[in-house]
């Protein structure tokens, strides 16, 4: 990525600058936001998106009713999707340095998914 990114939305933050540092990334909701190096972003962006694809995979493998949990974590970020394929919720852990705890509702997480998919084609 070469530039600035910020999006927002009901529910999320999301934004990128490369030029700062450490904390080259932000992630966050509406009440709460942390910073995160770029090893960290780059591990949120990449767990982010095979959940969401795994996530989608299991739809097909599932009734309806019925909800699922999947998780993934390097040894930076953990991050868990909750609920059915097509409305799930995110819960992340930063593991490193400062240490903190976040959720995205089902409602957010589409529009975050977007942002975070949008920072790959700058």
């Amino acid at each position: 990525m070469t530039g600035k990114l910020y999006r927002s939305g009901t529910g999320w933050r999301f934004g990128s600058d490369p030029a700062a540092t450490p904390f080259t990334g932000l992630v966050g909701a509406e009440d709460w936001a942390i910073e995160l190096t770029s090893e960290e972003l780059e591990d949120f962006c990449r767990l982010f998106q095979q959940l969401a694809e795994t996530m989608q995979a299991m739809a097909a493998e599932l009734m309806p009713e019925e909800a699922i949990a999947c998780e993934l974590e390097t040894d930076r970020i953990w991050l868990e999707a909750s609920g059915f394929p097509d409305a799930y919720r995110l819960h992340l852990i930063v593991s490193t340095g400062r240490r903190a705890e976040g959720e995205w509702s089902a409602e957010a997480v589409p529009d975050l998914l977007q942002a975070v998919r949008s920072r790959q084609v700058f």
